[in-house]
């Protein structure tokens, strides 16, 4: 007779915090809904939509300060020791700090756009809290079957949300289209896992990596498995050119689930692909070409197309594609330095377009989005306060020193040039030096042409405010002091947290 399984529930503690945090979020809108049938008066518009989006937040800080404790305290919980599918460790624990924080800004960031927009629906925020429940279990994952399950667990909720704006037709062209690529996929992807279980009867990364050093190396099915999944992550990541549903996708979305999917999909995608290539280490040489050419297509196609865009969520959809190419110039390097920039790059990444998101949100009036770069302009006579923000995110994201995406970026191509990589530097650098021309199209509308007779919002909501302010300090926070601030935030040190999180694959 098997002996029972020893289960560390520590292992999966963040996970469950957030499936607890949804359900309560459904029974309380259920609640709240029957409370207000009861006395005649339904609790509806901005207080229901700001008491459902406090619980969420309260349920992702508790997660946010649980990964913040278990990162700093340097420990380690797997869930099962005997079939170690999950393991929560320090790597798991920065993307799941990173992941929770983003969610928490989306949320404070959402009721009253969801009530401007006339789609406040309270079903709204269980779907955030499921999606972040499956970014999570996928950030901690450490064999193909809890992989593919935390892609899908993300990704089924936020093909609802991308089409949650029911009434609007590019809303539900937006869900369609991402259903359907994303089902593609996810179908790749799975067969790509079953080539690599074909290969070395394992699921588990640790295992396959072992079995490839013990000489499974020049299996074809291994190959053909490790390429396809591969492809599948390419289509997460959106990178070139498996990247075509991302523009439609940002357009048609809610701006809110727009901002969500931009930062938690993409950091959950990009920490689950780092632990994956680390077991395929023994292969890097076969791997090389691969992102080279991944990274190279991706920076070019996403600089060059955002060029041409007149819809801002359009040109940020594009920024996000050629910041997934840089992102895959530091995976290429496959080196500490490389890896730790590639952790450090997500958690500015998640400030600069949670807050360029959050001034479109900010924006939105009468019942729909004003996206279009023609809405920006006069913005500086009118909000002059948001105008300055916009300006201070798009030159994050261009890489203009003082800020903390020039760091990213610095970390990225500092660590791929000390490999050797000074080709594919350089055309970053070049790809880089073309984002200022598009990025900087809005602060010229915003500053140099007169405001339209429509006026913006006369007030930001508290939340809009809150996430916009925090999402400016740490852009210039981080830009500044990287690694080591003066007085009492002395202890902050996000690059050597990003060192730390790798530290263990090597």
């Amino acid at each position: 007779m098997n002996a029972a399984p020893s289960l560390d529930f520590l292992g999966v503690a963040p996970m469950l915090v957030i499936a607890l945090g949804s359900m309560v979020v459904l029974m309380l809108e259920v609640s709240l809904a029957r409370a207000g049938s009861f006395l005649g008066r339904p609790a509806t518009g901005v207080w229901r939509g700001t008491l459902l989006a406090l619980v969420s937040v309260v349920f992702l800080g508790i997660v946010f300060g649980m990964s913040a404790h278990s990162f700093l305290a340097g420990s380690s919980h797997v869930f099962n020791l005997d079939h170690p599918m999950v393991r929560l460790d320090r790597f798991a624990n920065f993307g799941i700090a990173v992941i929770a924080m983003a969610s928490a800004l989306v949320c404070l960031l959402s009721f009253a756009y969801l009530s401007e927009l006339r789609i406040h629906h309270g079903e709204y925020y269980a779907l955030i809290l499921i999606a972040t429940l499956g970014t999570m279990l996928l950030v901690a994952a450490t064999d193909l079957l809890t992989i593919f399950l935390g892609i899908e667990l993300m990704s089924i909720p936020i093909y609802v949300l991308a089409g949650f704006d029911r009434r609007k037709l590019q809303s539900n062209e937006s869900a369609l289209k991402y259903f359907m690529i994303g089902s593609f996929a996810s179908a790749i992807l799975l067969y790509g896992m079953a080539l690599l279980y074909g290969a070395t009867g394992k699921t588990e990364l640790a295992a396959i990596r072992a079995a490839i050093e013990g000489g499974s190396a020049t299996n074809p099915l291994l190959v053909a498995g490790m390429g396809l999944a591969l492809v599948g992550f390419a289509f997460k990541v959106s990178s070139v050119p498996f990247h075509q549903w991302t523009p439609d996708v940002y357009e048609g979305a809610p701006t809110s689930v727009t901002a969500y999917m931009s930062v938690t999909v993409k950091t959950a995608a990009f920490v689950a692909l780092l632990r994956f290539l680390i077991a395929f280490e023994p292969l890097q040489e076969s791997l090389i070409a691969v992102l080279w050419w991944l990274s190279v297509l991706t920076m070019i196609v996403g600089n060059v197309m955002a060029v041409i865009q007149n819809n801002v969520k359009r040109l940020l959809a594009y920024s996000s594609i050629a910041h997934a190419g840089y992102l895959l110039l530091g995976l290429l390097v496959a080196t500490p330095e490389g890896y730790s920039a590639v952790l450090f790059y997500l958690l500015v990444y998640a400030f600069m377009n949670v807050g360029a998101f959050g001034v479109v949100i900010a924006l939105a009036q009468h019942g729909r989005d004003c996206d279009r770069i023609s809405d920006f302009a006069g913005l500086a006579q009118t909000r002059p306060g948001l105008a300055a923000l916009m300006t201070l995110f798009l030159l994050a994201l261009t890489g203009i020193p003082g800020t903390a995406g020039f760091v990213a970026k610095f970390m990225v191509f500092a660590a791929a040039v000390k490999e050797g990589y000074v080709g594919i530097t350089i055309i970053a650098v070049l790809t880089s030096l073309v984002s200022v021309y598009y990025y900087l199209r809005i602060p010229v509308v915003m500053y140099m042409r007169e405001a339209g007779e429509e006026e913006p919002r006369a007030e930001l909501s508290t939340g809009e405010m809150l996430v916009l302010a925090a999402c400016g300090f740490a852009v210039l926070f981080l830009g500044l002091f990287p690694n080591a601030a003066p007085g009492p935030l002395s202890g902050f040190r996000a690059l050597d947290w990003a060192r730390q999180s790798v530290a263990l694959f090597f």
